[in-house]
């Protein structure tokens, strides 16, 4: 947010970075199912143009969305080919992020349908941990989870129902929030049990 503020670097120079990084850490960790191509990032890019850095909190701030969370016009797929569909619109916590100027890099992989504890269970990859290479990444919000461990997003979102988000915070060495239940909209949200679903968030 400093740099932003003191005319350093754009957004578009930070998030075509991280961007080509993704890209390169990807196949060894598989941590995204999906990268937002030049084009698919044009939209939030654009609507920065005008803006300046003081006038939204989340100014140019790049995130990642586990892939059971909606965000518009990208395939969801809860890591299952077979049930992917096109979102028609963001989930409510997506749609607030940007509207509070933040970018979408990525889906980010996930232990499919969100069930499991190791980050394995996906037809996208297995994702290794951060740090050492044996060990798992821990799920279900694998993806999300090494998308901030590996430096590619500022946060990202994940879904805790039995432990979904706050397993994997705990073994890549990051900070991870389930909130009190109901304080976030689950909107846009595939569910897993819809009275236990939380989405939650990863940050250093």
């Amino acid at each position: 947010a400093q740099a932003y503020r003191e005319g350093q670097v754009t957004p578009r120079e930070v998030i075509a970075t991280l961007r080509e990084c993704a890209i390169a850490l990807n196949p060894e960790f598989n941590a995204f199912i999906h990268i937002l191509t030049p084009e698919e990032l044009e939209p939030y890019l654009i609507a920065l143009d005008d803006m300046q850095p003081a006038s939204l909190p989340l100014y140019g701030v790049p995130f990642a969305i586990k892939d059971n969370i909606d965000l518009a016009n990208i395939n969801t797929t809860a890591a299952c080919p077979a049930f992917s569909y096109r979102a028609e619109q963001d989930a409510t916590i997506v749609a607030q992020l940007i509207a509070l100027g933040a970018i979408p890099l990525g889906k980010t992989n996930l232990d499919q349908f969100a069930t499991g504890l190791n980050g394995t269970r996906s037809p996208y990859g297995a994702c290794r941990n951060s740090v050492h290479a044996d060990y798992p990444a821990g799920g279900s919000s694998a993806g999300s989870s090494l998308a901030v461990a590996l430096g590619l997003a500022s946060f990202a979102l994940g879904t805790d129902t039995a432990g979904s988000g706050r397993v994997p915070a705990s073994l890549n060495n990051l900070v991870g929030l389930k909130a009190t239940k109901g304080l976030i909209s689950t909107a846009g949200v595939v569910p897993a049990c819809r009275t236990l679903d939380c989405v939650t968030f990863f940050t250093t």
